[in-house]
């Protein structure tokens, strides 16, 4: 059955034929530019310059090459070309199992073909937002909450989906039966549209929808990691609440933190307390034994650490927690805690043993982190059937 407005959903990808023609001439301009002339090659075109101009490249390139030969492709050439920088040949093996585009309405098998407009608002301006759904046995987890907050920041960003809410979960389904994956993620984004390369998009430029299905195997195995803080500034309420596509601050932080040997990074906010992770929330367990989390109105407060102050609760009644709350919590007093993790939907409970150097608690990995850990993927997989969306294969 297809969706309302979908196309049927294709067994096999189907893709028609580039025609052959060969390739224009170029004719060179008069006087030097930065800009090489053009002059055919083998069916195809090469740019050249004879100039000894330094233009101020990267060292070791300052001069253009008397021969500088860049090839212009034909279509058929173009995704022969991409083809062979796919990491995997064979299409069944390739993460990318498929991808849904409202710009074509329907779903793409072939990875060579997952691609946007390069003047898509959410490639040249960060105007999109995104979400990310686990797929477990068959099943989406926790799947409405994803998409209430995907809707919740569309709607900061000012972008208008193209579809209703149940449309766009009914694509999603039908997007991991046409990946034929039983486990992995599914991750959507919403974008304001091609259409020019200014800075707000057109007028009449008719927002874009974009999914794709990813294989990937969890493992449920806790290693501890180390963390730093970082030297890149939080981002303002008003964006940290938004899960948008402009991700420069988290690639920075997360890069740095690299660079200096750890997993990844802490935010600390202008007042001095903790914000979160790059791409995830952070939670402390106190020697007095309660399980803290920062505030949710300056962060991105996760769907997760959302389902985390629920289930936390099963360990109040054994003993194993004395009280579960959100509040402001100090970089003093969260290094001084007991226990320390990461939250996120992929992990979805990772355990930092480490921060600046100096460890957390003993260094080891928490009895309560085991435990919070143990309660997610027994959620995950066996829990409620109310978060659970059946993938119909």
């Amino acid at each position: 059955m297809a969706l309302p407005g979908q196309p049927t959903l294709p067994p096999t990808l189907h893709t028609s034929s580039p025609s052959s023609s060969s390739s224009s001439s170029f004719s060179s301009p008069p006087s030097f530019s930065p800009l090489p002339s053009l002059s055919p090659l083998n069916g195809s075109s090469k740019h050249s310059s004879k100039q000894n101009n330094v233009l101020g490249f990267a060292a070791g390139h300052e001069k253009w090459p008397s021969e500088l030969r860049i090839p212009v492709y034909s279509t058929s050439e173009v995704i022969e070309k991409m083809r062979g920088k796919l990491p995997n040949k064979q299409v069944d093996e390739h993460p990318y199992r498929a991808m849904y585009s409202s710009l074509i309405g329907g779903i793409i098998l072939d990875p060579t073909l997952m691609v946007i407009p390069i003047d898509d608002h959410m490639v040249h301006r960060g105007h999109g937002v995104f979400d990310t759904a686990l797929l477990i046995n068959g099943c989406l987890y926790d799947m409405d909450s994803h998409l209430d907050r995907f809707l919740k920041s569309a709607s900061a960003a000012k972008i208008s989906p193209p579809y209703p809410r149940e449309t766009i979960k009914g694509i999603l389904l039908f997007l991991a039966v046409a990946s034929k994956l039983k486990t992995g993620s599914i991750r959507y984004w919403l974008s304001s549209g091609p259409g020019d390369f200014l800075v707000s998009p057109p007028r009449n430029s008719t927002p874009t929808f974009y999914s794709v299905a990813i294989a990937k195997e969890f493992n449920r195995i806790l290693e501890g990691v180390k963390v730093i803080t970082t030297t890149i500034p939080t981002k303002p309420p008003k964006f940290a609440t938004m899960k948008t596509v402009n991700y420069l601050p988290n690639v920075l932080s997360k890069m740095e933190a690299e660079e200096k040997g750890a997993y990844s990074s802490i935010w600390v906010d202008d007042q001095g307390y903790v914000a979160e992770g790059p791409n995830c929330n952070i939670a402390f367990v106190s020697k007095e034994r309660e399980l803290l989390l920062p505030r949710p109105d300056k962060i991105l407060f996760g769907c997760t650490s959302k389902r985390l102050l629920i289930l936390a609760n099963k360990l109040i009644g054994n003993g194993i927690l004395k009280s579960v709350r959100t509040r402001d919590i100090s970089v003093e007093e969260a290094k001084g805690s007991a226990e320390m993790m990461f939250v996120s939907s992929l992990i979805p409970i990772m355990p930092v043993v480490d921060w600046d150097g100096k460890p957390i608690g003993d260094g080891n990995i928490g009895e309560v982190t085991r435990a919070i850990s143990d309660l997610f993927w027994e959620d995950i997989i066996s829990g409620t059937q109310m978060l659970k969306t059946e993938v119909t294969y």
